[in-house]
């Protein structure tokens, strides 16, 4: 067989069940399909695969579409958006799936079975008692038209199965993994139709796929045992099969086991997972489609970012490594440290508003009025990894003064100094805070400078003390600016404070 990779515009789809919050997983199988629709001109189409209305979950398919318009995946067809093909959520095609079913049992390629949920269960414990594969041993394929029949006229309820050819092999060609052939004794006849109505997934996908035009279809590994299923299911309605690519499984950070939903801790570490649990955490979508786009493929080498143009115009899904790989989290992290660099301060507070407004449980109307983040953001900048890291560095600003809690006191000495020669320092820079005009950056290091040297202290062993009373913290933003973002009578009120924690000390 040829590779059926072309650069014609193509049809693509990211289909997810909404039955809980996705993975980064799910998010790369989106950027993929997006990435190659655009790099070939083609159709980027969202469809939502709703059928297990038992584990359906409302919130997930919110946030799902959330998570792909926070990274910039904007569908061209979906639910929300329309489109030639409408709808594109699976529960409101349930008649075309029943059409498609009753066309595959007139056929003689599909048939129904009436085993009840206890004569499944006790067929499966019997194969395993004796070692037998485990799976449905076709009773009700093999019925004739009579049993049929009685069974129909009982109303016993029933599935349609597919009829897996008995003998032969299935063929069918990855773009990623090459020809795969497959012996259709390991194959079972499929349940297509549930009981319910509702098709699976073997068949409600292959008919919106057919239906949709869809010409590629990208989805994970884990999809690779069904699709010698999927390719019998379109030979069955004298269809062709889109052209399939099995995405690598994505590895947890031990590069031991898969990442997971649920078991998110790795050798005592705890690791995010989820899509949500990255947007909380203020990871940028620039930074995270930068880092997705090299999850399986990679743009350059020797390119460390790049525009998502670039990006584009580069993008092969045939070039996808198949192997599996972990997630390099401290690559991660290094990138979005660039791109929150790479921000004006104004977007980067912006940005910083909600999390922060959570974080301090202060409404966020209040945070964008607040002039001491105008102040503070562009001194934490260059710091910063993930956007929730911010409230590290400037909770204590958003404290009063006697809420800063010194739980090591003797951050408070200067070098070199004991803490009465540390309750004198604080003394004396307090006389020059009271007075100095303007209360800026430069005039009070000038003006405490001048009062180090007058007293034969270090200039690093006279700013200490502030430091520590201001914030609390052994590390903080730059002081002085850290003194126009408080103001003259919180610096003040804040230094009497440290004064009497050293005072406590003895």
């Amino acid at each position: 067989m040829s590779n059926p990779i072309n650069t014609r515009p193509v049809r693509v789809r990211f289909a997810p069940s909404p039955t809980g919050e996705r993975h980064l997983g799910g998010l790369r199988t989106a950027l993929f399909d997006y990435l190659w629709a655009k790099h070939t001109g083609g159709t980027f189409i969202l469809r939502i695969e709703d059928t297990d209305q038992k584990r359906f979950d409302a919130k997930s398919l919110e946030s799902l579409m959330r998570g792909l318009r926070w990274l910039g995946l904007e569908w061209d067809e979906g639910p929300d958006v329309g489109g030639p093909h409408a709808p594109y959520i699976q529960t409101e095609r349930a008649a075309i799936y029943q059409q498609h079913a009753e066309m595959l049992l007139e056929k003689g390629a599909a048939y129904r079975c009436y085993c009840t949920a206890e004569r499944l269960t006790e067929m499966r414990e019997e194969q395993r008692r004796t070692k037998q594969t485990t799976g449905y041993d076709r009773r009700c394929r093999y019925l004739s038209p009579a049993e049929r029949a009685e069974r129909e006229a009982a109303g016993l309820p029933s599935v349609v199965r597919l009829a897996v050819p008995v003998e032969g092999k299935t063929t069918f060609i990855d773009l990623i993994r090459g020809e795969i052939t497959v012996d259709n004794r390991q194959l079972q006849d499929e349940v297509l139709l549930k009981s319910d109505g509702l098709p699976t997934y073997h068949l409600a996908a292959m008919v919106d796929d057919h239906l949709m035009e869809i010409s590629h279809v990208l989805r994970g590994e884990e999809w690779l045992s069904t699709a010698p299923i999927h390719k019998l299911v379109v030979e069955a309605f004298g269809w062709e099969l889109p052209v399939l690519a099995h995405l690598p499984v994505i590895l947890d950070p031990s590069g031991k086991g898969k990442m997971s939903k649920r078991k998110k801790v790795v050798e005592g570490k705890e690791y995010l997972a989820l899509v949500h649990e990255f947007i909380s955490a203020g990871y940028l979508p620039d930074a995270m489609f930068n880092f997705l786009t090299n999850v399986g493929w990679n743009y350059d080498p020797t390119v460390e970012i790049f525009e998502r143009e670039e990006a584009i115009e580069r993008f092969d899904i045939s070039q996808v490594n198949p192997k599996a790989a972990a997630l390099p989290y401290d690559k991660l992290d290094w990138l979005n440290g660039q791109y929150i660099r790479q921000i004006t301060p104004a977007a980067l507070k912006a940005q910083l508003i909600p999390i922060l407004s959570k974080q301090l449980k202060i409404p966020a109307a209040k945070l964008q009025a607040d002039n001491r983040l105008d102040i503070l953001v562009p001194q934490i900048q260059e710091r910063l990894k993930r956007l929730d890291e911010a409230v590290e560095w400037i909770d204590w600003a958003f404290k009063d003064a006697d809420e800063i809690v010194y739980d090591d006191p003797s951050l408070l000495l200067g070098r070199k100094l004991d803490a009465a020669q540390s309750i004198a320092v604080l003394a004396d820079g307090a006389a020059v805070l009271r007075t100095i005009e303007p209360f800026l950056p430069d005039d009070i290091q000038a003006a405490f400078r001048e009062r180090a040297a007058a007293l034969g202290i270090s200039a690093g062993g006279y700013f200490g003390p502030f430091r520590a009373a201001i914030s609390g913290k052994k590390v903080s933003p730059p002081l002085f600016e850290s003194m126009q973002a408080l103001g003259r009578d919180e610096v003040l009120r804040r230094v009497a404070w440290g004064g009497e924690a050293l005072e406590k000390m003895g």
